[in-house]
């Protein structure tokens, strides 16, 4: 049975991890690598670091960060924000990320999923994705982007497929509706991407609780769940979410 895994994302806002809620009112809470650190040691699976502004500022991911991070954590990363071209994709490869993710770039220009996937292996390449209800859509969502400012004439699941064609090897679904409210994952959307793509999905946006991790891991179908405000605000450790999940006989890797 495959290990569901547990992903802590930092959002990085002017070197300060930050956390917002549907992704305004955002607060810093402190220095990336040293809450990386942390969370490494903690338990968590994997880290994905976020650079929110840098596509808006129109300026590259901070390398200097990915560097720091790679030489101080010994668990899987991914990084996203101001990708801007394989080249960019290769620089954040370079500097230690062990993953990369594209939202807007790809919604812009999908073909770069592809050029990925050649470069670097689909592993390499996840597709970031913001969604949003949207009853005029087929699947009731839509993906938006630039950090949900823009929405885009875009069906959540018809986006899903195609990336994944295209050689997205991953999926990262952030449900702006449940972002940070911490009163439980998107599910409808989690689980219909999920039953229809044949890569694994992290379901992100609304972890407040384990049961709602539980939830979205078996219900949800999801492969791994992301979290931020539940560890950030030092309510739960990554090791006590996984030994409530392993009790709820979900099967998660044990330090």
């Amino acid at each position: 049975m495959l290990l569901k895994r547990l992903i802590v994302c930092l959002d990085v806002r002017n070197k300060k991890v930050t956390k917002g809620v549907r992704f305004r009112d955002n607060i810093d809470l402190g220095d990336p690598v040293e809450m990386a650190k942390n969370y490494s040691l903690s338990g968590a699976d994997e880290l994905v670091f976020y650079d929110i502004t840098a596509s808006a500022e129109n300026r590259p991911i901070d390398l200097e960060m990915v560097r720091r991070a790679a030489e101080n954590i010994f668990i899987p990363f991914t990084v996203g924000g101001g990708i801007r071209s394989v080249e960019d994709m290769r620089a954040a490869l370079l500097a230690g990320a062990d993953k990369v993710s594209l939202n807007s770039l790809a919604v812009r220009r999908p073909e770069v999923l592809a050029e990925g996937a050649r470069a670097f292996g689909r592993q390499c390449v996840v597709l970031g994705m913001d969604v949003r209800k949207n009853p005029d859509f087929p699947s009731q969502y839509q993906v938006v982007t630039c950090g949900g400012r823009h929405p885009e004439n875009l069906d959540a699941l018809e986006w899903a497929r195609q990336a994944v064609e295209l050689g997205a090897g991953e999926i990262c679904l952030n449900a702006i509706d449940t972002d940070g409210v911490c009163a439980g994952y998107e599910m409808t959307i989690t689980r219909l991407i999920a039953q229809n793509v044949s890569v694994p999905v992290i379901a992100s946006g609304g972890a407040g609780e384990v049961s709602h991790l539980a939830d979205v891991l078996t219900t949800g179908k999801a492969s791994a769940a992301l979290v931020a405000s539940m560890v950030h605000t030092n309510r739960f450790t990554c090791a006590e979410i996984k030994v409530q999940l392993a009790a709820c006989g979900i099967p998660v890797r044990m330090a």
